[in-house]
C-alpha cells in the first residue's frame, strides 16, 4: 500500500514511517523543509513538499496514495487553540479529498489524544471526546468520524500524554527541564493523579494495524500503561537529578509548571482493552517508568 503520512519526520511519525516500510508499504511523507525532505529520503520514503496549513498540498498528497495516516500536529501549547484549529482544518481537507474521490473507501487514520476524555475514571475506547475539557482536539475527532458515513474507512488513534522513547521532546522532558531549572521535582497535592503512557514503537505498530485492518468508525487507544501517577514520575526525576521531591498546592502549579500547569493536574487513566482485542495489538516495549529511569532521558533533556 502507498501511504501518505503527515508528521512523517516527527517523534512518532518517524517511527510510523519505519514501521510501514518494514512491513512492505511505500511511504509518501509530508515535508515542509529541505531538512525534513532529506530525513525522509534517508529513511527510504518519497517526499511530498507542503505543510498542514497548505491545504492544496494536502489534497495533492491524498490524490496519489492508497491510504493516509495523519500524525502531524503543531506542538505550540502556548497557542494550543490555534494549533487544534489548524489540525481540524487539515483533517477536514484530507477527509474531503478522500470522500470526494473515486476511491472513498481508502483508510484514513487520524491522531487524537486521551486528554480529551473524561477525567477521574478509567476511560475506554467507547468514552466520548469532550470539547469542554483540556483539549479542543475533540472537534478534530468529530470531524474525522463524520467521513465514516461517507464511505471513508476512518479510525482514530488516541495517544496518551506520555509517548516515550529515545528522541522524546514532549511532556516528560518538559517536566525534567522544569525540575532542573527550579531545583525541585514537584507534584501537585498527593500526586495521585494518573497519566497513561505508551512507547513510540508500540504506538507505531498500532498505526500500521489501524491502516491495514481497523473497521471504519474505530476508536483505538495507544495505551500500554493505563495510569502512572505523577508522583511516581516526579520520583524518578528527583532521583535522577538528585533534587528534592516536593508536593505543591494547586494554586502554586501555574508558577511552577508554566504552560504545563494546563496538563499536570489531570487524572487521565485510560484502557486499551478493546483495541487489543480488536486488532491483536500487544505492547512489548519498556514501560514509562523503566524507560524514564535511564541516562538517555536526562542527557537528551539537557540539550
Amino acid at each position: 500500500m502507498r501511504v501518505f503520512v503527515t508528521g512523517a519526520t516527527g517523534f512518532i511519525g518517524s517511527a510510523i514511517v519505519q514501521e510501514l516500510i518494514s512491513a512492505g508499504h511505500e511511504v509518501l511523507g509530508l515535508a515542509r523543509s529541505d531538512a525534513a525532505a532529506e530525513t525522509l529520503k534517508a529513511a527510504g520514503a518519497a517526499v511530498h513538499r507542503g505543510s498542514l496549513s497548505d491545504l492544496d498540498s494536502l489534497r495533492r498528497g491524498v490524490a496519489t496514495v492508497d491510504g493516509v495516516i495523519h500524525a502531524a500536529f503543531i506542538h505550540d501549547f502556548e497557542q494550543y487553540g490555534a494549533a487544534c484549529e489548524t489540525d481540524r482544518q487539515a483533517l477536514e481537507t484530507i477527509g474531503e479529498a478522500i470522500a470526494g474521490s473515486d476511491r472513498p473507501n481508502r483508510p484514513f487514520v487520524v491522531t487524537c489524544t486521551t486528554f480529551m476524555l473524561p477525567f477521574g475514571r478509567l476511560a475506554t475506547e467507547d468514552s466520548p471526546g469532550d470539547p469542554g475539557l483540556v483539549s479542543p482536539r475533540a472537534a478534530s475527532e468529530k470531524v474525522a468520524m463524520s467521513f465514516s458515513s461517507r464511505g471513508v474507512r476512518v479510525s482514530v488513534v488516541r495517544l496518551p500524554p506520555t509517548v516515550h522513547g529515545d528522541g522524546d521532546h514532549a511532556f516528560v522532558p518538559a517536566l525534567i527541564n522544569i525540575a532542573r531549572t527550579k531545583g525541585i521535582s514537584a507534584y501537585i497535592v498527593d500526586g495521585a493523579n494518573r497519566w497513561p503512557a505508551v512507547h513510540r514503537l508500540d504506538a507505531a505498530l498500532l498505526y500500521r494495524l489501524a491502516l491495514e485492518r481497523a473497521p471504519s468508525g474505530s476508536f483505538l487507544h495507544a495505551v500500554a500503561d493505563e495510569g502512572v501517577t505523577i508522583r511516581d514520575i516526579a520520583t524518578v526525576i528527583s532521583k535522577r537529578l538528585k533534587v528534592p521531591l516536593v508536593s505543591i498546592s494547586l494554586e502554586e502549579a501555574g508558577d511552577h509548571f508554566g504552560w504545563m500547569a494546563l496538563f499536570v493536574p489531570h487524572d487521565n487513566p485510560t484502557s486499551s482493552s478493546i483495541t487489543r482485542e480488536l486488532l491483536g495489538w500487544g505492547p512489548v516495549q519498556p514501560s514509562l517508568l523503566s524507560d524514564l529511569d535511564r541516562n538517555e532521558y536526562f542527557e537528551s533533556s539537557a540539550l
